[in-house]
């Protein structure tokens, strides 16, 4: 499992287990289940899930400590090649996870899923107004989709609620940003892969001018293409990658 990631928006990248199914367009061309596949485990996308080693579940403590001595924080993505709100995860393995999230606060973990009608029921009972260090986003791919998935992720209390809008592949309408429950945050970026579909632009610009006129953080990824050296260049007045103010006052974050 990934660990210094390869995704521009984090540092770190942790998958607790490995398996999802596919539940919207967005997931039409997975590069995860496509990872599966050439590993020879498509069953991981078929109702199976299987969980990730004790030495990769070492990672994020080992990260924890590192952030601690260096006086700074990590960003801790959890995860790319599954969902955390899955209901078909064992509990005793989200248990888990909420414990190691616990004891590791000197990362921030961004916490992102395509299931929000699943967060309240899956929140460790001491969440309360949300950790301090836990991010807690939902992926949308067009309009539709944020507005069935968004209402979910507004109404639970969390340090930062982010929007990833990727793949991008149609027009995402008002955001609605600067009231209550909206998005801290939002993530742009075209889709990437074989049989990756195009995006236009203009919907990123759109994104950037609705943060910008709501002062919330842009952050664009990329351009739509197959491979990342096949992509066409992200415009100039696109080029803005900026993160979330957090602050973080609670004991958890100094112990």
């Amino acid at each position: 499992m990934a660990e210094n990631s390869g995704i521009e928006w984090t540092d770190h990248t942790f998958n607790p287990w490995v398996g999802c199914t596919k539940v919207s367009p967005a997931c039409d061309n997975c590069y995860a289940e496509t990872w599966a596949k050439r590993a020879g485990t498509p069953e991981l996308w078929q109702g199976n899930r299987r969980r990730t080693s004790a030495a990769n579940w070492a990672k994020p403590v080992k990260w924890n400590r590192e952030a601690r001595t260096l006086g700074q924080r990590y960003r801790a993505f959890c995860a790319s090649l599954a969902d955390v709100c899955d209901n078909q995860v064992p509990t005793e393995w989200r248990d888990d996870l909420w414990a190691m999230i616990r004891e590791t606060p000197f990362l921030d973990w961004q916490l992102l899923t395509k299931r929000p009608q699943n967060i309240v029921k899956m929140l460790p009972p001491d969440w309360g107004d949300g950790w301090p260090n836990v991010w807690l986003g939902t992926t949308a791919e067009d309009e539709h989709h944020y507005r069935q998935r968004w209402a979910h992720v507004a109404a639970v209390p969390a340090a930062v609620r982010f929007l990833s809008y990727e793949p991008a592949l149609g027009p995402i309408g008002d955001l609605d940003l600067g009231r209550v429950g909206s998005p801290d945050w939002a993530i742009f970026g075209g889709e990437s892969g074989a049989g990756a579909r195009p995006m236009n632009p203009d919907w990123a610009r759109d994104v950037r001018d609705q943060c910008a006129a709501a002062g919330v953080a842009f952050f664009m990824k990329q351009m739509a293409g197959v491979t990342k050296r096949g992509m066409p260049p992200i415009p100039d007045d696109l080029m803005i990658r900026e993160f979330p103010s957090v602050h973080h006052d609670d004991v958890r974050a100094s112990a």
